[in-house]
């Protein structure tokens, strides 16, 4: 990423290695995601956006061409984001900030974008837009982007989250992490109480965010079922951040 250096981008990396400034920026991060769900809603499915026969797909040309523009722009000099599609991205047209590196390198590589964008598409783009083809497909591939790129940057952070959690209690992960205990490692990063809470706040966000509002009481209408971002929190989203801090521990003392 560059040879060390301050920066006011190192400045705010190293900003994000305690919990609590990590926990600010996920409660953020929330809102990011159920707006970014609630635009997905406006639109169909409009499946010819995914249709495969075609070479890329629709959806693939627009992501691979929108992350090389912002690749150029510098968005992935960022160790925060994670591209779907690394292997196409040109180099950034200024060079890359000056800063200590945040996270072990072993695991800052880490990318499961591959996992991300088959869930969303098989799962969760069904859940969120009606069924139906209304050919605004530039207009929905822009939604998409953000849901992806909004729920990658979430899941992802997760490399964060065990770098800090590692270095506040090396004694109680590397146990775990000399004897490749992934189930261990597991029980240390779960807290379901913590959990519940997630679940609850998200669900509650996108009552407030995603309310039709009207003059009369004719009861509360959503663009997006709460209940819906809060299973897809507690089924998927961080389940899958969980992964990626196992992965990352597995690599932290390589």
């Amino acid at each position: 990423m560059g040879d060390c250096g301050e920066t006011e981008q190192g400045a705010y990396l190293d900003s994000l290695l305690n919990l609590e400034s990590l926990r600010q920026s996920l409660v953020r991060q929330e809102d990011t995601i159920i707006f970014s769900l609630i635009e997905r809603s406006r639109y169909p499915i409009n499946s010819r956006l995914y249709d495969q026969s075609a070479a890329p797909s629709l959806l693939r040309f627009f992501l691979e061409e929108s992350e090389a523009v912002q690749a150029k722009a510098g968005r992935y000099t960022s160790p925060e984001e994670n591209a779907f599609f690394p292997d196409s991205l040109p180099h950034p047209m200024l060079p890359p900030p000056k800063h200590k590196p945040v996270l072990h390198p072993s695991g800052a590589c880490i990318n499961i974008n591959d996992k991300i964008i088959s869930h969303y598409l098989e799962t969760l783009v069904p859940l969120v837009a009606t069924k139906g083809d209304d050919g605004n497909y530039a207009a929905t591939a822009a939604t998409d982007l953000a849901c992806l790129q909004a729920l990658s940057r979430r899941i992802h952070f997760g490399k964060f989250v065990a770098e800090v959690k590692f270095r506040d209690s090396p004694q109680d992960y590397t146990p775990a992490i000399l004897a490749k205990d992934k189930e261990g490692l597991m029980k240390l990063l779960t807290f379901e109480s913590v959990e519940e809470a997630i679940k609850k706040r998200v669900e509650k966000k996108a009552m407030v965010f995603g309310q039709d509002v009207g003059l009369q009481e004719n009861g509360s209408r959503y663009k997006v079922k709460p209940a819906l971002v809060s299973q897809m929190y507690g089924d998927w989203l961080i389940p899958l951040t969980k992964f990626v801090q196992v992965e990352y521990l597995l690599r932290r003392l390589d």
